[in-house]
């Protein structure tokens, strides 16, 4: 068993997600990483590394394609092969680099998002034909009938975020095979985020690689993963992309360039470790997580004007604040002392964004904090 609920201290180091209201009476609830040590193996294997002393260039060994390769296997049944694999910084440097890569004057995408699906395309300097997401049946789901009005001759890539942040969905395959066939009637490259795919915390939900729905739609597919989210190693900056088309992983290395380099040897260490010896952690991790989705559903439930749909995945909760007929809402929970992520960037200034990847001694005090603004109406 590990102790999900020990407590760490993030302040004593340099830390986005706790420097942000650095000595101010404000619990961070916002950046996408969480406040729990990464697995004893991930630490262990760091340890010795550093241990060696010697941080020159350092390429990457057939040991971490592996580790990779029987990853995919082993949790989504996904067999892929290592020369599909390009290694890069982050998702987001990836984004960037397909936006770029695939021909097209528009790209494709749903909102609300992760702010970097409407930022990538833009740095690419082209159009976003953003769709908005809608409600059915308590999920968030995508709109097709949107998606067919919108489409343009001039948009050749669909940029996916599978499960999706900040909702939580998960899409089955079902939702799946009908986005690969919209994208083949258009002739449309995918490029799947799929950062939070080991993050399940629905059982009956299950992860579909984009790419195994079809040999026709892996060969029109970028899949972007990494074990940063999973494992709690963002700040190793490890990521790849999965390209089985020759071609378009051609196009996207070439695009990479000399701008986007591969990863440091401290993220190679750290990813090979936690594919390899990671699984039963990430097991015990996924019920903490879910146990604490629960607290935060339970919250939401007390508050009929909060709205939280089902959800599926990550540890991020999408939560509609809009029945507070607030300004803002992340200003107003920052009054009583906990810093959400404020719903604007993503695409609606009326929603907030809950990271409760924290243990659920903190997690209960940002539940408690909330209450009392909720009190305050």
């Amino acid at each position: 068993m590990f102790n999900f609920d020990e407590i760490v201290d993030r302040t004593q180091t340099p830390c986005e997600k706790w420097d942000k209201y650095k000595n101010q009476d404000i619990i961070p609830a916002w950046v996408a990483d969480m406040d729990f040590k990464s697995p004893p193996c991930v630490i262990d294997a760091l340890q010795k590394r550093v241990a060696e002393g010697v941080f020159g260039y350092t390429g990457i060994d057939d040991e971490t394609y592996d580790a990779i390769i029987a990853f995919l296997k082993r949790h989504y049944n996904w067999e892929i092969k290592k020369e599909w694999i390009l290694f890069t910084h982050g998702v987001v440097s990836s984004m960037n680099v397909a936006c770029m890569a695939v021909e097209g004057q528009s790209v494709m995408t749903t909102t609300p998002v992760y702010p970097h699906f409407i930022k990538a395309p833009k740095h690419a300097g082209k159009e976003v034909l953003a769709i908005a997401m809608k409600e059915e049946n308590n999920r968030w789901v995508l709109d097709f009938e949107a998606m067919e009005r919108a489409i343009t001759p001039t948009c050749k890539l669909f940029m996916l975020c599978n499960p999706y942040n900040p909702a939580g969905t998960v899409f089955t395959c079902k939702e799946l095979e009908r986005l690969g066939a919209f994208c083949l009637k258009h002739d449309l490259t995918i490029c799947s985020d799929e950062i939070h795919a080991d993050l399940l915390l629905n059982s009956e939900a299950k992860h579909i690689p984009f790419a195994t729905l079809s040999e026709a739609l892996a060969q029109k597919s970028i899949t972007l993963m990494a074990p940063s989210k999973t494992f709690n190693i963002a700040g190793l900056q490890a990521s790849f992309a999965v390209i089985p088309n020759a071609e378009l992983r051609k196009r996207f290395q070439k695009t990479m360039g000399s701008m986007v380099g591969g990863i440091n040897l401290l993220g190679i260490t750290a990813l090979k470790a936690a594919y390899l010896e990671g699984d039963t952690w990430l097991a015990e991790l996924r019920v903490y997580l879910a146990e604490n989705l629960k607290m935060v559903q339970d919250f939401v439930a007390r508050n009929p004007k909060l709205k939280l749909l089902d959800q599926e995945a990550t540890f991020l909760a999408w939560i509609d604040a809009s029945a507070l007929h607030v300004k803002s809402p992340y200003a107003f929970f920052l009054d009583f002392g906990v810093g959400l992520s404020d719903g604007e960037p993503f695409g609606n200034q009326n929603f907030i964004r809950l990271n409760f990847g924290t243990q659920k001694s903190v997690l209960e005090e940002i539940l408690n904090r909330m209450q009392k603004a909720m009190d305050s109406l």
